[in-house]
């Protein structure tokens, strides 16, 4: 009989440590929080042998599922407010306090403990919980391989080119009458191209106010000296006015005096704490006006101040989101989060010839319903913007897919995160 310890920071880092090093049969027979990430003692009661990989186990998956229900229960029976702790949960901890210190009320200890016993059983029952998720995800990818060969490698071919788990799914149900693999692949990608929304009208040929918003180093005043250069090359100087709500950056606001220089085309400053109409009313005849903002952190008061004064629907300014290409998952969903306050019309991604995926930006777009207003490509003005087509964004997410596929293990952890509910990606 084989019996170790394990630590990892989290629980899957733990279950994988115990598959490589113990085999596939080795069981679990306790886990712990501990300082820095979790413990799990594992048992394997005969020497290791080399096995072939295990089929999917329908009575082990039906078990963790009746546990997980478990777990569910006693989550909603400790955080019931009139729960009374009983002495079983309170023997826990078996802790008593020393003998040298001065004797406490009855009531005040039995309180602690019971606190104290409540939240080591909430630790104990997480650590069940993400055990019985990653077993379950690692069980679901096993059955998607032996049920669905073909589905299976199509979720690979996704995953190199970086899509969220949730919309792999979404897509990959389109497809699952399709028994042909290439012709399935093909109208995969069709579908992922007439997810991709893009706008109908070019925003500059529309005309108005337009303002760009997004998190501090995504290229906003780069992008409007791309579209203000793009604007005064077709329609000249003399209907275009620049805009400027970036009291904080000193060099961002040179830059923008700079180009309105060059351009021949008049520059403001924008008060946050004033109305924006009141602040615009000297540029009512300009036929476009071009808004730069600041990136500032969440929590910011300017923030808030800003958007609130962007979402004045007096002025009916279209307001567009610029994510940068090489932006990870939840920096995008933060950004998006925190500008859909003012009223987002769209967005303009950027940094598209930096990026080495498309896969979280993409699915960004898509589960946002964020219609693609430009695209940048480049450091030069104008040149490197161009208007969108759905079709050649999908050709060049797929250019960029990672050369090897996903790991095992990084599928299991993908169908673990589709159990969460989450829209986690392999990394």
């Amino acid at each position: 009989m084989q019996v170790k310890r394990f630590f990892a920071a989290d629980m899957r880092i733990a279950m994988k440590m115990i598959r490589d090093e113990l085999g596939a049969d080795a069981v679990i027979t306790g886990n712990r929080r501990v300082a820095g990430g979790v413990e799990l003692t594992a048992m394997l009661d005969y020497p290791m042998e080399p096995v072939a990989s295990s089929q999917p186990n329908a009575a082990l998956e039906a078990e963790l599922r009746k546990t997980q229900a478990r777990i569910a229960t006693a989550h909603a029976e400790l955080s019931s407010p009139s729960r009374v702790q009983s002495g079983r949960d309170r023997q826990l901890l078996d802790e008593k306090p020393p003998a040298f210190e001065p004797p406490v009320p009855a009531a005040t200890t039995t309180a602690a403990l019971d606190s104290r016993a409540v939240e080591a059983m909430h630790s104990e029952l997480q650590g069940l919980r993400e055990l019985i998720e990653v077993q379950l995800g690692s069980i679901a990818w096993g059955q998607e391989q032996s049920r669905r060969p073909q589905q299976a490698g199509l979720w690979r071919r996704l995953q190199r080119i970086g899509l969220p788990a949730d919309l792999s799914r979404s897509l990959l149900e389109k497809v699952s009458t399709v028994a042909e693999p290439r012709q399935a692949w093909r109208m995969l990608l069709a579908h992922l191209a007439q997810s991709i929304k893009v706008s109908k009208v070019e925003p500059l040929e529309e005309g108005g106010v337009i303002a760009l918003v997004g998190p501090a180093g995504a290229g906003k005043t780069t992008t409007l000296a791309k579209l203000a250069a793009r604007y005064v090359l077709k329609h000249g100087p003399q209907s275009i006015a620049l805009a400027s709500m970036d009291n904080y950056r000193i060099g961002a606001q040179e830059q923008l005096r700079t180009l309105g220089r060059i351009l021949d085309v008049p520059v403001v400053q924008i008060d946050p704490s004033q109305p924006l109409a009141k602040t615009l009313q000297p540029l009512a005849r300009k036929r476009l006006i071009l808004v730069d903002t600041a990136g500032l952190p969440a929590g910011d008061a300017m923030m808030r101040m800003q958007l609130e004064t962007l979402a004045d629907r007096g002025i009916k300014s279209k307001n567009y989101l610029v994510l940068a290409a090489t932006s990870q998952s939840q920096v995008l969903k933060a950004a998006w989060h925190n500008y859909r306050r003012c009223g987002l019309t769209g967005c303009i991604l950027t940094k598209l010839d930096e990026a080495g995926s498309l896969g979280d930006v993409l699915g960004l777009t898509i589960s946002q319903h964020l219609p693609i207003a430009y695209l940048a490509d480049g450091p030069r003005i104008p040149d490197d913007l161009q208007l969108p087509r759905s079709h050649q964004l999908v050709s060049r997410a797929v250019s960029l897919q990672l050369e090897e596929s996903p790991s095992e293990e990084a599928m299991a952890d993908l169908f673990t995160g589709l159990y969460n509910g989450s829209s986690r990606k392999v990394g």
